[in-house]
């Protein structure tokens, strides 16, 4: 898990601290999922109006995850209704 303007503006390969992406969470920034190959996942809420997924997200900030849920592409980007996530170990 890691701020979304780090994922697309470092150009990361790894997730980044806990502190920063918490830091970057707490001051409005969505935290989003990157997979091993490059593939950004913006964790999203199937209700309207939806809601964000900080809250939820924020105990595995700057964590390697493992998540499934609904996938959603469009336009180039990819969208995650998350039904299970929990660390890796």
């Amino acid at each position: 898990m890691l701020d979304s303007a780090c994922a697309f503006t470092k150009g990361l390969k790894k997730p980044i601290s806990a502190d920063c992406a918490t830091a970057c969470a707490k001051a409005g920034s969505p935290l989003v999922i990157l997979t091993d190959s490059g593939t950004i996942y913006w964790p999203i809420a199937d209700t309207t109006p939806s809601s964000g997924q900080n809250d939820r997200l924020l105990p595995f900030a700057g964590q390697k995850v493992t998540a499934t849920g609904k996938v959603f592409e469009r336009g180039g980007s990819t969208a995650l209704v998350i039904e299970k996530i929990e660390a890796q170990k």
